[in-house]
């Protein structure tokens, strides 16, 4: 709502240049989900079935913000130790 409010633009070509300016503002903050989402969904429905329950799960419990924290926390530890045991094994 913040964005309508402040970026209110009227008649037609307003609400074209809003969508642009919109669009172009969720495609650089979230391109990577995007990303995910496209080839997952082409891939395999459980994946964004799960990534749909996250992101639920982290919008809309209290202190959800800390799950995402934790997960990527978790994340980065797994690739972390897939690449020092690739560089052991090699």
């Amino acid at each position: 709502m913040s964005f309508i409010a402040q970026q209110w633009r009227p008649g037609r070509l307003g609400a074209f240049r809003m969508g642009l300016e919109h669009g172009a503002f969720c495609l650089g903050c979230c391109w990577f989900l995007m990303g995910l989402l496209f080839f997952g969904g082409i891939m395999n429905l459980f994946w964004i079935a799960g990534l749909a329950g996250f992101v639920l799960l982290e919008k809309t419990i209290p202190m959800g913000h800390w799950i995402g924290r934790i997960a990527g926390i978790g994340v980065a530890a797994w690739g972390l130790l897939l690449l020092t045991s690739a560089a052991i094994s090699s």
